[in-house]
């Protein structure tokens, strides 16, 4: 597998802030840094939404209250990654590059630990555990970010996923279109639209995301027939309000990405600080549902630790007792979720 060639950060950036080199040195050696000089471009002033996302803060490194895996991932690998955490669908982790190294990803703990994209045996190893289980219909594509493989090696891993008579969809996870959008070019839509049905979910968290770029990226995604969602991380300081995410909301309606997920924070380590109360999240839903068009509000959900799976939540349902709640999962299971908050500074 091969990625494409960009061009990487910073200079633009790094030289314009003075304070950045101290902090970017000191956390960056654990969680390092890169941006796009297109994603850094958005960036209007210090401590902006798109700043927040992208931009080293020495507050990563203060959070050992969080977990790196939340998730189980890899208890919930059985061969390198792939990660098969409920009955009929898989992730295949076919890339370890992002174009920006988002500070709050939920798979912050790989990030630096190799740059490398699924090998050969791995690609052969996962495609076979696939073709074994017949039981699974639908593989997402993720990593990193997928569409930083080149074309050639994009089309290899769909036509071995394809070549499975079980596999009915196959999705991409991806935040190109948000961090890179020169990488969606018509030769990528040529190919991608040769494995329908094929979806894509980007990744937009503010409005400033949604810009020329952005939209003719999506627009040549749409133009090729893949129906496309939006999965956006209820982050603190950024999206955190009613207003910001109707404008969001409304805005990815109209390059027709639909509002897909509003994720609560996962308990990450070195992401506290992003983190939102649950009640939070449930009155920003309570402020799109009958201002804005049906089609425009996501899912509000929590993807439990331990690998539990997403529950949705709606502001009329939930069982909240003090910071506890009471949630049930896809396979009936009563789970208590802690919902833990850093102080505001």
């Amino acid at each position: 597998m091969q990625y494409i060639k960009y061009n990487n950060v910073t200079s633009s950036c790094t030289t314009k802030y003075s304070d950045l080199h101290d902090c970017s040195k000191l956390v960056s050696a654990r969680y390092p840094v890169r941006v796009t000089d297109y994603y850094a471009g958005l960036v209007r002033r210090q401590h902006d939404a798109i700043w927040k996302q992208c931009m080293p803060d020495v507050r990563e490194l203060e959070d050992d209250s969080q977990c790196p895996d939340p998730l189980d991932e890899n208890v919930l690998s059985p061969v390198p990654g792939l990660i098969h955490r409920y009955p009929d669908r898989v992730v295949l982790l076919v890339s370890n590059r992002c174009p920006v190294y988002c500070r709050f990803c939920m798979r912050k703990r790989h990030v630096g630990s190799g740059d490398a994209p699924m090998g050969e045996g791995e690609l052969r190893a996962a495609l076979g555990y696939i073709a074994a289980h017949s039981e699974i219909h639908d593989v997402i594509l993720s990593g990193g970010d997928p569409l930083m493989l080149d074309d050639k090696s994009l089309a290899k891993i769909m036509t071995g996923l394809r070549a499975i008579p079980h596999i009915a969809i196959i999705r991409i996870g991806t935040r190109v279109p948000v961090t890179l959008p020169a990488r969606i070019t018509p030769e990528l839509c040529n190919l991608l639209r040769t494995f329908h049905p094929l979806f894509i979910n980007t990744h937009f968290n503010h409005p400033a995301e949604i810009t020329a770029s952005s939209t003719v990226a999506c627009g040549l995604l749409a133009d090729a027939g893949i129906p496309l969602g939006n999965q956006t991380v209820l982050l603190r300081g950024v999206n955190d309000s009613v207003e910001t995410m109707r404008e969001l909301v409304t805005g990815l309606l109209a390059l027709r990405v639909r509002p897909y997920y509003l994720h609560q924070m996962d308990l990450v380590q070195g992401t506290a600080h992003f983190r939102t109360s649950v009640r939070t999240g449930l009155e920003i839903i309570r402020g799109l549902r009958g201002h804005v068009s049906g089609l425009a509000v996501p899912h509000y959900v929590i993807d439990l630790p331990g690998g539990k799976g997403k529950v949705a939540l709606l502001p009329d349902d939930v069982s909240i007792n003090g910071n506890t709640l009471r949630l049930r999962t896809y396979t009936g299971e009563e789970v208590l979720y802690e919902d833990i908050t850093t102080p505001l500074e």
